[in-house]
């Protein structure tokens, strides 16, 4: 994860400067050298050395952020539900991926599973990487940028403020949602339900997040990437805080799939909003940044859920505190958001789609 964090930002300049098809065919040999290498190590350092560096930081990396910057290049009028489409793919796999990889694994050894995996990603991307040869035609791009160039000016902010608050945001927001992703299976454990309910949530939480990722694309389409940000964080933060007033089992069901329509279209309205408010130029970098900062969320929001467990005994206060950094986040999308309404003179024109 530390990988994939690091990667989608170096990746992302990358594909700012050479373009989009030499980064996802580096990514395509990473994947595979690196499942390959992970079934082949002789040990453990090796092993995470693979995962780490070729399949993280090299590999997933590069059809995450970097693709959503370039996918959003192709649409102005359709840009929403098509970087929500984009972002969706990782939803997607581990619905599809999940149960290959367990009869695989029980059937063939985990060894000869990862080996595949990498032979698999190699002969299905391939291909697949034709449809993205085309450039963005020049008068295009350049009016993109002459519109992104006002974009942070659009919000009264300078560009590296713009972005670092994004890249708050993003940390924020993950702190918040790892609560229940990361913690859902030990908290039903802990109120004597067992790991398998949890389990359950987990997947209710990842397959409506696609949904939620098509809708959030959908609405952004209509009412701009800032306002489905504060959205989606205002009903991350009730989801979140019903775990404080419900606890039994059907309820948390029904919670899990509130959180999974609120949390999936987070990540995507970044870089709806990046593609709004910076150059075409620099998309895949900063889209990079805030994507990084997210991931780092999540790890830093899961181990200090768990730090608050063990010191408290419960998991209430680590709900409360998921609840209060939601809270800042709605307050820094709602900032942004009247920030923009302010200063809507300064808004480049609308060009015809």
């Amino acid at each position: 994860m530390i990988g994939f964090g690091l990667g989608g930002v170096l990746l992302g300049r990358a594909a700012d400067r050479f373009g989009i098809v030499p980064v996802i065919l580096a990514g395509i040999a990473a994947l595979g050298l690196g499942y390959v290498w992970s079934g082949l190590a002789p040990s453990f350092w090796q092993f995470a050395l693979a995962n780490g560096l070729l399949i993280g930081t090299f590999g997933c990396a590069a059809v995450f952020g970097p693709l959503m910057a370039d996918v959003s290049h192709w649409f102005r009028r359709y840009r929403g539900i098509a970087v929500a489409t984009a972002a969706m793919g990782n939803y997607l796999a581990a619905t599809l991926w999940s149960p290959v990889v367990e009869h695989f694994t029980v059937t063939q050894g985990w060894r000869p599973t990862m080996i595949g995996i990498g032979i698999f990603c190699v002969l299905a991307m391939l291909p697949l990487t034709l449809v993205l040869r085309r450039t963005v035609p020049l008068a295009e791009a350049l009016a993109e940028a002459a519109r992104g160039a006002l974009g942070a000016a659009a919000l009264g902010l300078s560009p590296r403020l713009l972005t670092g608050l994004l890249m708050f945001a993003g940390f924020a927001c993950c702190v918040a949602m790892s609560m229940p992703q990361l913690h859902i299976v030990a908290y039903c454990g802990d109120l004597g339900y067992g790991t398998g309910p949890g389990a359950t949530m987990l997947a209710l939480m990842t397959g409506f997040g696609m949904v939620s990722r098509i809708a959030s694309g959908l609405l952004a389409d209509r009412v701009g990437g800032l306002a489905t940000l504060l959205i989606n964080s205002v009903l991350q933060t009730l989801a979140i805080a019903l775990y404080l007033g419900f606890t039994s089992l059907p309820s948390l069901y029904v919670i899990a799939i509130l959180f999974g329509l609120s949390q999936g279209g987070l990540v995507p309205s970044y870089a709806i909003i990046i593609r709004a408010y910076f150059p075409p130029s620099e998309a895949g970098a900063r889209i990079g940044l805030v994507l990084a900062c997210t991931m780092l969320g999540m790890a830093v929001g899961g181990w200090m859920n768990g730090v608050i467990f063990d010191i408290t005994g419960s998991y209430t206060a680590a709900f409360i505190n998921g609840v209060a950094w939601n809270v800042a986040h709605a307050a820094l999308a709602l900032f942004l958001l009247l920030r923009g309404r302010g200063h809507s003179t300064l808004r480049p024109a609308p060009v015809a789609a």
